[in-house]
């Protein structure tokens, strides 16, 4: 399937991690673990760190950048983020941490109704904002679908 790229950056490979809730990054997140800090979040506990994470929406936050781009400093970013909602804010921290020289995660905006298609899977990021699939047991190799 093909994304709309919001912020280039770094192709990744990595498990989907598909928030069944929005997060606000400031408070939500923890930038010295990477995992989701908020007790009310559903997915409370996990690590968003090397996942493609993928955001149903996020609850706004001006700090939200500074998280993330904290999150890309310790090397805890996720791997891609993948929104349903660009969110201006959560981007600046992707578009600061590469004006600072860090490589950063690339940031893609696909349909919410996708995401069900991502979960627990592995997935491919291209550079041209292609998210390949994994095959499910049995199967060889990325799809497209």
């Amino acid at each position: 399937m093909k994304a709309e790229i919001l912020v280039t950056g770094q192709p990744a490979q990595g498990q989907a991690l598909v928030l069944t809730a929005p997060i606000s990054f400031w408070g939500g997140v923890n930038p010295k673990t990477g995992q989701i800090a908020d007790v009310r979040h559903p997915q409370h506990g996990i690590s968003i760190s090397g996942k493609v994470l993928c955001l149903p929406g996020t609850i706004g936050s001006s700090s939200a950048a500074a998280v993330l781009l904290e999150l890309v400093t310790a090397g805890l970013a996720p791997a891609a983020i993948i929104l349903n909602e660009p969110d201006a804010i959560l981007l600046l921290g992707l578009i600061v941490a590469q004006e600072m020289g860090h490589q950063t995660p690339m940031a893609l905006r696909l349909d919410r109704g996708e995401f069900g298609n991502l979960a627990d899977r592995e997935l491919a990021v291209c550079a041209d904002g292609s998210v390949l699939i994994s095959p499910l047991a049995g199967q060889k190799g990325f799809s497209k679908d």
